[in-house]
């Protein structure tokens, strides 16, 4: 009487040795991609945060009538956290409206503030912009945090992911914008010179 074989069960040796390494080359190749790919997502969800509290702080202003102030760097004064409140705190209008901390979804990211002509993106010869913006009751930016003719510039980095692609690496690197009327954009600084008609430009 003839007996069949029977079949094996399960993997042996190699094959899972086979399998560790493959795997373990796949993570090798990826790994390096997956780093950016959290570097830029701090920098976005920092960008995204930003732009959002300034946009709170505008809009709170106007519901309220009432200066409200928009303060970055209030941990630290590179760090993406900020605050919104109102400039004449009263019990109707605190001073800390809203407050994010870095640490949300952004411990990374570094934000550099600065001061530009409106007109030709140049630095601004006399700065009064520094890292608290007022909004009035009418949603425009008041004169004594930015001058008239600039606009107000959040410069968003990440400090452990290398260098922006502006300046060659591979870091998407974002920009928001504040004009002296309110108006508020996140941009790319590296589509400046590439692109300059495309709409995420600065």
């Amino acid at each position: 009487m003839l007996t069949l074989p029977t079949k094996q069960q399960g993997v042996t040796l190699i094959e899972l040795m086979i399998g560790i390494v493959i795997f373990a080359i796949l993570l090798a190749i990826a790994l390096p991609n997956f780093s950016a790919f959290i570097a830029n997502s701090n920098i976005r969800n920092a960008a995204e945060a930003m732009q959002n509290g300034l946009g709170l702080a505008r809009v709170e202003a106007l519901r309220r009538n009432t200066q409200v102030n928009f303060s970055s760097g209030v941990d630290s004064s590179t760090d993406s956290s900020w605050a919104v409140g109102c400039t004449a705190a009263s019990a109707s209008c605190p001073a800390v409206i809203m407050k994010r901390v870095a640490a949300e979804g952004s411990t990374q990211a570094q934000v550099a503030t600065s001061e530009v002509v409106a007109s030709t993106g140049a630095a601004a010869g006399t700065t009064v912009f520094t890292n608290t913006l007022t909004f009035n009751g009418l949603g425009r930016v008041i004169a004594s945090t930015l001058a008239t003719a600039d606009n107000a510039v959040y410069d968003i980095s990440n400090s452990g992911g290398g260098t922006c692609a502006v300046a060659g690496g591979k870091m998407r690197c974002l920009r928001v914008i504040v004009t002296p009327a309110g108006q508020i954009r996140m941009c790319d600084p590296a589509l400046t010179v590439s692109k300059p008609t495309d709409p995420q430009a600065c």
